[in-house]
């Protein structure tokens, strides 16, 4: 909690669904060291909004409109390497917690944490502090070799991108337009998550997503 002299700490709400961040700033409003400042639904609002004004910490969805999460959170951290970035999820931590935090957040949550636990995870990350699952700090602590990983934590961040879209069914061509590459680039990566993953066809690594509980 602050004390008399000490200024609440300001954050910035960056998320796509106006009714989950009425319900985030509401949550918020119930401590007296936490100020929800600013929001904003997509990327490059967030880019804009964090430009012009000074934020103690972001609280960040991954799934906007536009720019990726994790490259967003990179471009971010590039730009305001000091600021703070706690993300909020649909997805499981065991899906995404790893891959960004080793690429500069703060924390990682769910968006089904009771908000006991966001207003915990807000005050420890402002402190300088990081916040994630004793099993996400356990992982990022051993930090096992590629032979120890999970098939999937075998891939680069893009590949990593690219094998989400492809295990929900998506096409070349769309992700490709998704993510403003070519068709070729695409198949290329495509071809190198096969490989690494020692599979053969989509089927297998739509499969192996439902099976992981990735999708």
């Amino acid at each position: 909690m602050k004390t008399v002299d000490q200024k609440p700490i300001k954050i910035i709400i960056a998320d796509d669904h106006p009714l989950f961040r009425r319900g985030l700033k509401h949550a918020l409003e119930e401590t007296d060291d936490i100020e929800v400042a600013c929001e904003a639904d997509n990327g490059d609002e967030l880019l804009s909004l964090i430009k012009g004004d000074e934020f103690d910490m972001v609280l960040l969805d991954i799934a906007m409109p536009g720019k990726s999460g994790l490259d967003l959170l990179k471009q971010l951290k590039s730009e305001y390497p000091k600021l703070p970035i706690l993300v909020l999820s649909v997805y499981p931590e065991e899906q995404y917690a790893v891959r960004f935090i080793k690429a500069g957040a703060s924390g990682y949550l769910t968006k089904e944490s009771a908000s006991e636990k966001l207003v915990e995870a807000i005050r420890k990350v402002a402190d300088g502090g990081k916040y994630a699952s004793q099993t996400i700090t356990e992982k990022l602590a051993f930090d096992f070799s590629d032979y120890e990983k999970p098939l999937h934590e075998r891939l680069s961040d893009r590949e990593y991108q690219v094998f989400g879209m492809i295990s929900v069914g998506k096409s070349l061509t769309e992700i490709g337009k998704e993510l403003s590459l070519s068709v070729k680039t695409i198949s290329t990566h495509r071809t190198r998550i096969l490989e690494k993953m020692k599979m053969k066809k989509n089927a297998e690594l739509i499969h192996y997503a439902i099976t992981q509980n990735l999708i």
